[in-house]
């Protein structure tokens, strides 16, 4: 079953009003990353190669920047749900994305746009837990305190999951249920298509849920698990501001771990922000306040900081930057920056050059 494909199809059409926001929801930045590059992240770890992403509210917007900046190593297909009409259309609406294979066996992992937090590893353990129970459909859930605007997940009594309930829909003893939805699912990708044409839009939304398939496939006889998530935050989804606060947190403490554990020194890893897309080498030290933007990249031995912004900028080995902002410049290796000066956009400091307190380099083509 490990040689079975595996395709996604990421939902990304909605509109996010409470972001109150021209930007898509999907592509709000997350760590100088939009957050919908996080979840094609994670995919491209677990080699997920195919994966359509169903795009609506400023379709245009969204597609450039998934062809600009997608892992190189993932096929993209986008498709646009016209009539945004409920979850499961979406996804009908997504598979017409997936070509034809009909000779092979395939699994299908669903999952929002807007879920920056999902590690790989989950996403693996997913996709294991259903070929392992050879399932019609599994489903990635939570234990949470507060239930309260999820989907509830009701059991059978073998154990397996019945359905799901949205809350709207719910009665008082099922919004008693802990266990949650997270709206990621992994799908034996045959029986996909036949079990959404059996959805109704018979709710009080009107619309085509997704989570009415799992009752669908549960009463057609295909079994249906559940695999709980250990840490809820990680299928936190994104529907405001606040709640963007809250997962930039997370995810900016979980770089600065990851290079602490790679040889980086951090005086005070909760006043240092590093973005996704920064390279850090062994023994590079970041003061109080450092803030690296963009592709920076910092080679060994290098110290940033106290209180120093640098956006794509290139650091030397053995370099100091003290209380400095530099703009797409280079730093040569033993330069010294600072403090209190500003390198201007292509500004180049060379090797072992000292550039003076309150100075300003400008650009070549200042």
């Amino acid at each position: 079953m490990s040689d079975r494909r595996l395709s996604a199809v990421v939902l990304a059409a909605g509109e996010g009003t409470r972001m109150r926001s021209e930007r898509p929801k999907p592509l709000h930045r997350l760590c100088g990353r939009p957050m919908i590059l996080h979840v094609l992240d994670a995919m491209a770890e677990i080699d997920v190669r195919r994966v359509v992403v169903v795009v609506g509210h400023r379709a245009e917007w969204v597609t450039k920047t998934l062809v600009q900046h997608a892992p190189p190593t993932m096929e993209i297909e986008f498709v646009e749900q016209l009539a945004r009409t409920g979850t499961g259309d979406a996804l009908a609406v997504g598979l017409t994305g997936l070509p034809d294979d009909d000779d092979e066996i395939e699994d299908v992992v669903v999952l929002p746009g807007d879920t920056p937090l999902l590690r790989p590893q989950t996403l693996a353990a997913l996709v294991r837990e259903h070929r392992a129970e050879d399932a019609g459909a599994t489903l990635l859930t939570a234990v949470v305190e507060n239930p309260s605007g999820y989907g509830r997940v009701v059991h059978g009594k073998d154990g397996a999951v019945a359905r799901v309930v949205e809350e709207a829909d719910a009665t008082d003893e099922e919004r008693a249920i802990a266990e949650v939805n997270t709206s990621i699912y992994c799908f034996r990708r045959s029986i996909l298509a036949p079990t959404l044409r059996r959805l109704s839009p018979a709710n009080a939304q009107g619309e085509y849920y997704l989570t009415d398939a799992v009752a669908v496939l549960s009463s057609a006889g295909y079994t249906v698990q559940s695999l709980v998530l250990p840490d809820s935050m990680e299928a936190a989804g994104v529907n405001d501001r606040a709640q963007l606060a809250v997962a930039e947190a997370e995810l900016r403490d979980r770089i600065n771990e990851r290079w602490m554990r790679r040889g980086v020194t951090m005086w005070d890893p909760e006043r240092t922000y590093v973005d996704a897309g920064a390279q850090l080498e062994a023994d590079v030290t970041l003061l109080p306040g450092v803030i690296l933007r963009g592709a920076c990249r910092v080679d060994a031995g290098a110290e940033i900081g106290p209180n120093t912004v640098l956006t794509d900028t290139t650091v030397g080995r053995g370099a100091v930057v003290a209380a400095s902002m530099c703009t797409h410049a280079t730093i040569g290796a033993d330069a010294r920056v600072g403090p209190y000066s500003v390198l201007e956009a292509g500004a180049e400091v060379p090797d072992g050059t000292e550039v003076a307190p309150h100075s300003l380099v400008a650009g070549p083509e200042a």
